[in-house]
């Protein structure tokens, strides 16, 4: 039987590879563990991580497709972070110059949360722990 420990990473292609590592690294504060130009692809490749968890490759290909459409085309839906607190971590975000949605209340669990967009439009919750 498969066993599955956890995500290991989530892949993300951006249009736009110099906005993309601006928003990842310096809007939400993830740490790069390496980048690297892969010539034959015409591609970076960028790794984050949130502490010391590896989380996110961030890949730049040319011209890659636009997003069919917003939030139900099918694929990825959203990506999901977890936060302590919902109202600061919305500000900071918004200090940076990204809209941020109101914050909402998840009808099942109580938890306080919200969506803003990575500069493709790739749909980012922050979730309450």
């Amino acid at each position: 039987m498969l066993q599955i420990n956890k995500v290991h990473h989530i892949a993300i292609i951006g249009s736009d590879y110099a906005k993309s590592k601006h928003f990842y690294t310096e809007v939400l504060g993830l740490r790069i563990i390496r980048e690297v130009y892969r010539q034959a692809r015409q591609s970076y490749k960028l790794d984050l991580a949130i502490d010391d968890n590896y989380v996110i490759e961030l890949f730049s290909f040319p011209d890659p497709p636009a997003r069919p459409s917003r939030p139900e085309a099918c694929g990825l839906r959203h990506l999901a972070f977890e936060v302590a607190d919902v109202e600061a971590a919305k500000a900071a975000i918004e200090e940076k110059g990204v809209a941020v949605e109101p914050i909402r209340i998840d009808e099942f669990t109580g938890k306080k949360f919200t969506f803003f967009a990575d500069p493709d439009d790739l749909p980012i919750e922050i979730y309450e722990g």
